[in-house]
């Protein structure tokens, strides 16, 4: 099958979770793009985007290592955290190659495309803006919180995130990927900081509500305290469509699968709790609700299950074809 008749799926999001989606999605026969937040702040990400004036390279970085096809010793490398050495402590190689590419080819989207030539990269991945980004919560006691990594901290409620500049414009390939996507993917990670940037970004804002794709979230498994404290799954859908113009979301992946009560105990004391997927409100919302046992569990830590998620969206672009080939 050559590349033009591949299925096109389109994956938004940022943090730790989109990558663990990606990892899964490369495996299977698929012209890919990931579009990326760049609005994180905190860290050896932070440091670079405040001394250098460019994009926050961290969530990229971790894209483009999910989706590379390397020697498990480059991947390593590419990750390395710098642990001593003053200036460089807490600095990943992979943030300072992309800052040197950025500096070398004097844009941060040519950086990215080398770097994906470097790592062999599966796909496309694309920033969802091609500046330094600001991001901003207003909480429900009317406060304004800025900066991505001190949203969460302040453990209050949030009302609404909003970026800093306002009118920051998407890359031409990112409207493009949008418009010629069959299905289109947003999650998991964190909803407020991690998925919610790239919606922010007007014209992919736009492009969302009148793209003819599907769409489809995939739920957190866990709250998170400081952003989806006491969510269910129907709460993260109304965040989502309270900073949009429209109802965009056609159907909503949630685990089934109970959590183990140590882990969930464990969980408890860092203030978070399984994400309930209140079946009959996700209905009258309009969703196709798909359901399974979602979860693989990395020592003590919970995490989506990759090939089971990618398996699920896979199955999903199946269903498609199959209405396309019978006329539906």
């Amino acid at each position: 099958m050559s590349s033009e008749q591949l299925p096109k799926v389109v994956v938004i999001g940022g943090g730790t979770g989109l990558p663990v989606l990606l990892r899964g999605l490369k495996e299977y026969p698929l012209d890919l793009t990931a579009i990326v937040t760049v609005a994180d702040d905190g860290g050896s990400s932070g440091r670079l985007r405040d001394e250098l004036e460019i994009p926050a390279p961290g969530d990229i970085r971790n894209v483009l290592v999910a989706l590379s096809d390397v020697e498990p010793l480059v991947e390593e490398l590419f990750q390395h955290r710098f642990d001593t050495g003053n200036e460089l402590t807490g600095h990943s190689l992979g943030n300072l190659l992309l800052a040197a590419m950025t500096s070398i080819t004097g844009d941060f989207v040519h950086a990215i495309r080398e770097m994906s030539k470097v790592l062999n990269v599966r796909g496309k991945v694309l920033p969802a803006a091609n500046q330094s980004v600001v991001l901003h919560a207003e909480m429900q006691d009317g406060s304004i919180v800025t900066g991505e990594s001190k949203i969460p901290e302040v453990n209050k409620k949030i009302n609404k995130v909003f970026l800093s500049p306002a009118d920051v414009k998407p890359l031409v390939e990112t409207i493009k990927a949008i418009r010629r996507a069959d299905l289109i993917v947003l999650g998991p990670g964190s909803l407020y900081t991690s998925i919610l940037p790239n919606l922010l970004v007007q014209d992919i804002c736009n492009e969302l509500c009148s793209t003819k794709a599907k769409k489809v979230y995939v739920c957190n498994v866990m709250t998170q305290p400081g952003e989806t404290l006491g969510f269910k799954a129907s709460d993260h859908i109304k965040a989502l469509y309270n900073h949009m113009p429209c109802a965009f979301l056609d159907a909503i992946i949630v685990n089934n699968a109970p959590i183990p009560a140590p882990l969930k105990k464990k969980y408890q004391v860092e203030q978070a709790q399984p994400v309930e997927y209140d079946r009959e409100v996700l209905l009258k919302l309009g969703l196709e609700v798909i359901e399974d046992q979602i979860i693989q569990y990395d020592g003590s830590v919970i995490r989506h299950d990759t090939k089971k998620v990618a398996k699920l969206v896979y199955s999903m672009l199946t269903s498609l074809q199959g209405k396309t080939n019978t006329g539906v």
